[in-house]
């Protein structure tokens, strides 16, 4: 492709995450660690032809809340003059760096507050732009709204083991089933061939087995955490630090390979389209 559009998102000081059309794309925690952090994703499967809602959270709610459990208040903050986060959607040349000096910048987002002034988080920020693209119509725009009942999280839990059971015994196929529609669509939006990449999975998950390093722990009830994303469409399927629940078993080295997966539910049937 001669153009890629990125999402970068820069902090320091803070945790922020990036949201376009209701799914988180990218974040980054800068508020143990000093300095800046940085996050720069492609996000063509996420862009609309037309009108795009992008949005910029700043210290999001945890994740992992108990449910049925509300979010907590919002928690006030004084600013120390060091906490920022800048936010772009670029459309950089092939080749060329993700920055602003080298792309077009299709979209941004600024956000800093002068030492001392107090604000509360969670702290969202909006903005509706316009962006010159002509993508088709991604099929989890019209996946239903899910309600995600204790019945409905087992029903996901069964699945996800499933899932992590083959991938354990380096058998791909489950996978590439339930996730037929997310390889043709991440094809269509990248301009590649769907059974290249669905090779190039295989092929990953069988290298991983033969090298004995694809150890997935079935995740369990307590650890699963499913987190409503694209307006209820999607259920972002984590574990309890905010991770993919489907992980391998970390190496001696500390290296793991994960399989971020968002569900759709339709007629009681599960499909990965993200």
């Amino acid at each position: 492709m001669e153009r890629l559009l990125l999402l970068r998102i820069e902090a320091a000081g803070c945790q922020a995450e990036a949201v376009l059309n209701g799914v988180p794309v990218a974040s980054v925690d800068a508020r143990t660690a000093p300095g800046t952090h940085v996050a720069c994703v492609p996000v063509h499967e996420y862009t609309l032809a037309g009108g795009n809602r992008l949005g910029l959270v700043i210290n999001p709610h945890p994740i992992n809340l108990p449910p049925g459990q509300p979010p907590p208040p919002p928690t006030p903050n004084v600013a120390d003059g060091q906490t920022w986060v800048k936010l772009r959607l670029l459309l950089p040349r092939q080749g060329q760096p993700a920055s602003e000096n080298s792309a077009r910048t299709l979209a941004q987002l600024d956000w800093a507050l002068p030492e001392n002034e107090v604000y509360e988080t969670p702290l969202l920020l909006p903005q509706t732009v316009d962006l010159p693209v002509t993508f088709p119509r991604w099929r989890w725009l019209d996946a239903p709204v899910v309600d995600i009942t204790p019945a409905l999280k087992m029903q996901a839990l069964a699945f996800l083991q499933r899932l992590a059971i083959d991938l354990t015994r380096g058998d791909p196929e489950g996978f590439i089933a339930a996730a037929r529609l997310r390889f043709e669509e991440l094809a269509l939006a990248y301009q590649r061939e769907a059974a290249v990449d669905v090779g190039r999975f295989r092929a990953h998950v069988q290298q991983l087995s033969a090298s004995k390093t694809l150890r997935i722990a079935p995740p369990t009830a307590a650890d699963l955490v499913l987190r409503p994303v694209a307006d209820g469409r999607l259920l972002e399927c984590l574990g309890p630090t905010g991770q993919p629940i489907l992980r391998t078993t970390p190496t001696e080295s500390g290296s793991s390979h994960a399989w971020p997966i968002r569900l759709a539910v339709v007629d009681g049937q599960f499909y990965v389209l993200r």
